[in-house]
C-alpha cells in the first residue's frame, strides 16, 4: 500500500516512495515529459506526496535566493579560463586565443 492509501496494483500508477526519490529530478527538470507527467498526476492525487513536492521546492527556492547570487571570485575565473583553453588545446589540437564565460541566472 502506498502512503496515500492508494492500493492498487496498477501498473500506470506511481509508487509514493519512487514519487518521492524522483521529487529532484522533477523540481530541475531533468524527468522524462513522460515520466513528469506521471509524477504530477501522482501528486495530484496523494496529499502527502504534494505536501513532502512543496516543501522541497520552497527548500530549493530558498537555496536559490540566499545562495545563487554569489559570483565566482575574478582569480578562479581566470584559473577556470586558462584551465579549460589548455584542455581544448591538448585534446582538440586547437589554439583558443580568447575565452569568455558567461553565467546566466534562471528566473522560473
Amino acid at each position: 500500500m502506498n502512503a496515500c492509501g492508494d492500493d492498487s496494483s496498477s501498473s500506470e500508477k506511481v509508487d509514493c516512495d519512487k514519487a518521492l526519490a524522483e521529487i529532484y529530478l522533477l523540481l530541475d527538470r531533468e524527468c522524462a515529459a513522460d515520466r513528469e507527467a506521471e509524477i504530477r498526476q501522482h501528486l495530484k492525487t496523494c496529499p502527502p506526496c504534494l505536501e513532502e513536492y512543496g516543501i522541497d521546492e520552497q527548500l530549493k527556492q530558498l537555496l536559490a535566493r540566499k545562495c545563487g547570487g554569489d559570483h565566482a571570485p575574478d582569480d578562479l575565473r581566470t584559473r577556470l579560463r586558462a584551465s579549460i583553453r589548455k584542455t581544448v588545446e591538448q585534446r582538440g589540437g586547437v589554439t583558443i586565443s580568447r575565452t569568455e564565460v558567461s553565467i546566466d541566472e534562471r528566473t522560473e
